[in-house]
């Protein structure tokens, strides 16, 4: 890869990596975890650059990549035994108790989110960023329509969930 090419990659890499934080954050819950995805990300970027054709954005492009590799790691976790131990995050007590109700709806917003499957969480993720119908379509690879339909029956799935849980 020639310098300018190195050089476009990590301005693009500066400039968007909020993308990359909001796809680990979407799929990790550890910071380990979010910063061991992170760095897998940038390398299958790198990797991928050299190829990339500009027929879509590059926010679009990365988008494509980072949701990728992020359901490619989840899939590998599925197949290994799962870890039981705590870490040192989930033992620490915060000074001040949050009792606000827009956090605890956020918080049940989020954890009705994470019971999602890998796909419908992408989707929520984006729509949630205010993407198009149009981009969501062209970074998960299914029809605009099929967004629409999708959004519906999550938002639908979401709902219950949430009234399941102030039952």
């Amino acid at each position: 890869m020639s310098k300018i090419s190195e050089s476009l990659f990590v301005t693009e890499i500066q400039q968007h990596q909020g993308i990359i934080h909001k796809v680990c954050n979407m799929y990790c819950d550890d910071a380990e975890d979010r910063k061991d995805l992170f760095q897998e990300i940038l390398l299958q970027l790198w990797r991928a650059f050299p190829s990339f054709r500009q027929e879509a954005k590059m926010t679009t492009w990365m988008y494509r990549v980072a949701l990728n590799t992020a359901i490619s790691r989840l899939r590998k976790q599925k197949r290994k035994p799962e870890n039981t131990a705590l870490s040192i995050s989930e033992l620490q007590i915060a000074d001040t108790p949050i009792d606000t109700e827009k956090e605890e709806q956020l918080v049940q917003m989020h954890k009705a989110i994470a019971q999602l499957n890998k796909i419908e969480k992408a989707i929520m993720m984006l729509y949630l960023e205010d993407k198009s119908y149009d981009e969501i379509a062209e970074i998960i690879g299914i029809t605009k329509n099929h967004v629409g339909v999708k959004i519906n029956r999550i938002k639908i799935k979401l709902k219950s969930q949430l009234e399941a849980q102030n039952i």
